[in-house]
């Protein structure tokens, strides 16, 4: 279910300011068709905390049908920071979800035992497999290798989307005695490849919005121990995955694919803004 790339979607915006539907029915198509292995909805790219709960159901249901036809995983991002809040919203997941990202408990900054207490809770009562959303530069909230594989044992407990900003101890450790059933999927764009060579299943990448299938080829690379084709890839992927982060997340994606004619228009809500000219002709240059 974790392995190879899965795509987080934008939400794409309508010159009214609404949700354009059939834009993202269109980019789900586009990544799952260009290799992708699977959709996340309502992650960080697209701009959930931005989203009403009726946008948020909108979403969901465009990626659900589309993954439906496909045959493709559909993981939907949870948010909160509270343990009951959480586990209501998962258990009002509509039944074509495939699994639900949960990010580590915020602004709290709980224990590690509270981390564990927190996903043990929601695995015991989920209706779908969990993936830890590991972040701590968001959430302020540090999570070892031993919490991780401790966490990974449950058997709702499919995964982590690792993102810590680089390849660090902790993650060698965790890939180096992983739980049986419990994958690593790599968060941070520009260093999936060498996560990738370390061990990881595949990755959530924000940047094969547009480049769907070259974040597939390396997946495949790496996997087959091509590491001439997968080192070649990296390098031009690392360079791509700066260019789309230059500004905050997903202002440059958005306007690269307005650009190309896929999204109607780069709108980001506030408190972001649309990205600058010059970061989406950079990015623009790099894709080719």
């Amino acid at each position: 279910m974790l392995k190879g790339i899965h795509v987080p979607l934008v939400t794409p915006f309508a010159s009214t300011g609404e949700v354009a539907a059939g834009a993202l029915d269109k980019l789900a198509r586009r990544v799952l068709d260009e290799g992708a292995s699977g959709l996340v909805a309502l992650g960080t790219t697209g701009e959930v905390a931005a989203l009403t709960p009726a946008e948020r159901a909108q979403v969901v249901e465009v990626c659900a049908e589309v993954c439906r036809e496909r045959g493709a995983p559909l993981t939907v991002g949870i948010n909160g920071n509270d343990t009951r809040s959480v586990l209501a919203a998962l258990e009002e997941l509509p039944p074509d979800v495939t699994a639900a990202l949960v990010t580590v408990p915020y602004f709290l900054r709980p224990s590690e035992r509270g981390v564990v207490a927190h996903f043990e809770a929601l695995a015991d009562g989920t209706p779908v497999p969990l993936v830890i959303y590991h972040i701590p530069y968001r959430t302020g909230q540090a999570v070892g290798a031993a919490t991780l594989r401790r966490l990974g044992g449950h058997p709702m407990i499919a995964g982590v989307k690792y993102a810590t900003g680089g390849v660090d101890q902790d993650v060698l450790d965790l890939l180096g005695d992983l739980p049986e059933g419990f994958d690593v999927l790599g968060g941070d764009d520009a260093v999936i490849s060498p996560l990738l060579a370390a061990g990881a299943s595949g990755g959530i990448m924000a940047s094969a919005n547009l480049a769907p299938a070259d974040f597939a080829d390396l997946a495949a690379a790496w996997s087959a121990g091509d590491v001439t084709r997968a080192r070649d890839l990296g390098h031009r992927l690392t360079r791509l995955s700066a260019a789309l982060f230059a500004e905050p997340n997903p202002a440059v994606t958005k306007g690269v694919l307005h650009a190309q004619g896929l999204i109607p228009t780069p709108d980001v809500r506030l408190p972001l803004l649309p990205a600058s000219e010059p970061s989406i002709t950079t990015a623009l240059a790099l894709l080719g």
